[in-house]
């Protein structure tokens, strides 16, 4: 890409992203919505004016991403989180082994080998944890009790779902993985974020104070983003996920007692680089591949792959809990999903057809998980979001929960 046709991409980007958004939010959608919407009209389908497998416009989306899951984490309250703890890890692995059967049904259905349905299973389990906290930021429901089992749940299937991808993967090369070898996958990935959180809480209130105390101009903004940055890519080297490392960053920063603060100072250059990561997701979707058998396999993934989350958000077992917003929420894949889907390509496990079918159920459930949303919870004005957000978020979770969260 010249710089020229790197400028193109990014105007068309903003543009999309912008106009889009807009339009969705006058017709009482998600503004998240609208920009997929743009970023199929300027992708591969459209005025193929943004090549989302651009290497350049793929680390910038990969930005966008971890900056948007940081000010997730600025944003989440981590003791409301560890309180329903035990409903998201129960929702994340029924979420992750629903999904996991469907697609090794449909696999075998069709006749395709044990390894091929179980790569096909193993792409429909993770959550994209970012298209999900993008809504509910939107409509005013983040700190709902429902969004923090959703956040919760996103979070640990997205660390089972790395684990599964480095297992298959082994797999669909010869290798073999004796148990020791899983259970050490399994440890890493989740021993990561409990190592970050304990690590953080202790470092980063030291970070904070000495940064006041030699008054570095905008020394919050650049240390934050460090931190975000650092973590994430720690998480990436551990064998975990980019955006759980930038996620984790968040919650202990926030704990700082200067959440708020950094929450002003990134929020201005997450805003840049966030629309990119929607609008390349929407960019890469190519209708042109879509055949009949294509669209039937798609559909069945997607279908599956749905109705498994759904099911899934009826375990949490708290009364007072809109089990339904939970399920919807849990939705929409994303990055993860087509991270299996081109893995599966690379090593000529899926051919184009199946990836395309893998890459159809990504498209389908991230765009029906917003409208669902939409419908299901009011939008809140700022007013009201950070008016009620204190109570919601101290109020115990239990049998009338639910009047405290509507």
């Amino acid at each position: 890409m010249t710089a020229t046709q790197f400028l193109v991409a990014l105007i068309a980007i903003f543009v999309a992203a912008k106009l889009f958004g807009e339009i969705a939010e006058r017709l009482g959608q998600p503004a998240v919505l609208g920009e997929l919407i743009g970023g199929a009209i300027i992708g591969v389908s459209g005025l193929r004016l943004v090549d989302p497998h651009d290497t350049t416009i793929h680390l910038l989306a990969e930005l966008g991403v971890i900056l948007l899951l940081f000010l997730i984490g600025l944003d989440t309250d981590l003791k409301r989180l560890i309180a329903v703890g035990g409903i998201s890890t129960a929702v994340a692995c029924v979420g992750v082994a629903l999904p996991l059967l469907g697609g090794l049904a449909i696999g075998r259905l069709l006749g395709l080998t044990s390894i091929v349905s179980l790569f096909l299973g193993a792409a429909m389990t993770a959550t994209s944890v970012g298209i999900t906290a993008r809504v509910l930021s939107d409509l005013g429901h983040l700190r709902d009790a429902e969004s923090q089992v959703i956040l919760g749940a996103a979070v640990v299937d997205d660390i089972i779902g790395v684990v599964l991808l480095s297992v298959v993967t082994s797999l669909a090369i010869g290798k073999d993985l004796s148990y020791f070898a899983m259970a050490k996958i399994v440890v890493v990935a989740f021993g990561f974020v409990i190592a970050a959180l304990v690590a953080g809480a202790w470092l980063a209130p030291w970070m904070m104070r000495g940064l006041k105390r030699l008054q570095v101009a905008r020394g919050v903004l650049f240390a934050s983003i460090v931190v975000a940055l650092g973590l994430a890519y720690v998480a990436e080297r551990v064998g975990s996920a980019m955006i759980i490392g930038s996620f984790a960053a968040g919650l202990v920063l926030t704990r700082c007692g200067g959440g708020k603060e950094v929450e002003r100072e990134v929020r201005d250059v997450a805003q840049f680089f966030i629309p990119i990561f929607f609008v390349s997701v929407g960019a890469a979707i190519d209708f042109k591949s879509i055949t009949p058998h294509v669209l039937m396999i798609g559909l069945l993934l997607a279908i599956a792959g749905t109705i498994g989350k759904v099911a899934a958000g009826f375990v949490a077992w708290k009364p007072g809990l809109k089990k339904l917003v939970i399920g919807v929420g849990m939705i929409p894949r994303g990055e993860v999903g087509l991270i299996f889907a081109q893995v599966g390509l690379s090593s000529r496990l899926l051919d184009a057809g199946l990836y395309s079918s893998v890459a159809l159920m990504v498209i389908i459930t991230t765009f029906i998980a917003p409208v669902l949303l939409r419908a299901m919870l009011p939008p809140r004005s700022a007013e009201e979001y950070h008016g009620t957000a204190d109570y919601v978020m101290d109020a115990p979770l239990d049998d009338d929960a639910g009047s405290r969260t509507d």
